[in-house]
């Protein structure tokens, strides 16, 4: 049963991308009226007719139903019973759908399962490589069977380039004189030279990891998107981007995205990245592909690079721009402590960048 009237009495705003144009806030909503009650998920989503005034730049939506963030895909994923079918034969479900009801401005309320358990970010190594068998596993059957636009017109369609080309990072703006800064040099030589180069080939990256064989992807595929319910079951929820992708595409984003946020000790970042592409390796082979290992090692790197082509150039040149020139030593110091601090991830980049580009 919806709450909804006197009985939501408490309405908690959960963490979400708030540039997105096509959320409109994400709430826990306690049935009650001492707010202590059962609890729903309230997502509201709003169409690019609703201006909100935030997030039309960096994260524009459409009705356009291929676009990369059509406001509508996850209503449509979770109505159809798509989100929850699509990886069901692997053991990976979505949150249970309460209700979906219209706006008067146009906006649409999804109501969802409180999903309890562990949060993505509280698992451990070991279960995120759990977590990427089951992905495999759940994507072997959609390898070059994803349903065309005239059966599912809502599921998204090279998401990967439309990010790419006009997300949020489209537009990073460094400079050649950055990569050899002092404060760039923090990084090793070989390290900056890999990331230049992969920023400047970043097209010819993109095509390479649009080459591999499509699958389904989740496409937001990081820790804050994967719950381990109460009966240890993996719960996938945010089904926003849905849609065709390559085969490694979601286990690279789940690879890099398990740390950039600092929820998660990027010192494990090597370890992350061994248990994830081990778990979906193994997957995919016991659900019968005939892609070798060196071949799905290669398309995680390699659309891992495409996706994040660009981190490394806007780390630097955010951190060239934060520099005095030797006039507050403590800026600079900051300015490298910032680049210090994410060297584990420059690195891994670097070494998809090298297996992406030799």
């Amino acid at each position: 049963m919806q709450v909804s009237g006197a009985d939501a009495q408490k309405r908690i705003p959960l963490p979400h991308n708030t540039e997105n144009a096509a959320s409109g806030g994400i709430f826990r909503v306690r049935k009650g009226r001492d707010g202590h009650g059962e609890s729903q998920i309230l997502k509201i989503l709003r169409p690019p007719a609703v201006d909100s005034g935030a997030g039309t730049s960096a994260w524009p939506t459409s009705e356009a139903p291929d676009h990369f963030n059509f406001w509508r895909r996850e209503v449509a994923a979770y109505e159809s019973g798509f989100a929850n079918s699509a990886f069901a034969d692997a053991g990976i479900r979505a949150p249970s759908v309460i209700a979906v009801d219209a706006r008067a401005d146009g906006s649409i309320e999804l109501w969802l399962e409180d999903v309890e358990g562990h949060s993505g970010f509280d698992l451990s190594t070991e279960r995120l490589g759990r977590f990427a068998y089951e992905l495999a596993a759940g994507q072997a059957r959609w390898v070059e069977r994803v349903p065309p636009p005239d059966e599912l017109p809502w599921l998204s369609r090279r998401w990967l380039a439309q990010y790419v080309s006009g997300g949020p990072h489209s537009k990073v703006l460094i400079d050649d004189t950055d990569w050899d800064t002092s404060i760039a040099q923090v990084w090793p030589t070989k390290t900056r030279l890999s990331l230049r180069r992969l920023w400047e080939s970043r097209a010819s990256v993109l095509a390479a990891a649009e080459a591999f064989p499509r699958t389904l992807c989740h496409l937001d595929l990081w820790p804050a998107n994967l719950i381990e319910d109460t009966t240890g079951t993996s719960v996938l929820i945010d089904w926003a981007f849905v849609g065709e992708g390559a085969i490694g595409e979601d286990p690279s984003n789940l690879i890099i995205d398990s740390v950039t946020d600092g929820l998660m000790d990027i010192a494990q970042l090597p370890d992350i990245a061994e248990a994830i592409s081990d778990g979906y390796i193994a997957g995919l082979s016991d659900a019968g592909s005939h892609s070798s290992a060196n071949e799905i090692r290669t398309a995680i790197a390699t659309c891992g690079a495409a996706k994040y082509s660009w981190l490394a150039a806007l780390a630097i040149a955010s951190a060239a721009s934060g520099t005095t020139g030797g006039q507050s030593s403590d800026e600079d110091d900051a300015a490298a402590e910032s680049l210090e601090r994410i060297t584990p991830l420059a690195e891994l980049l670097a070494q998809w960048a090298d297996t992406t580009m030799r």
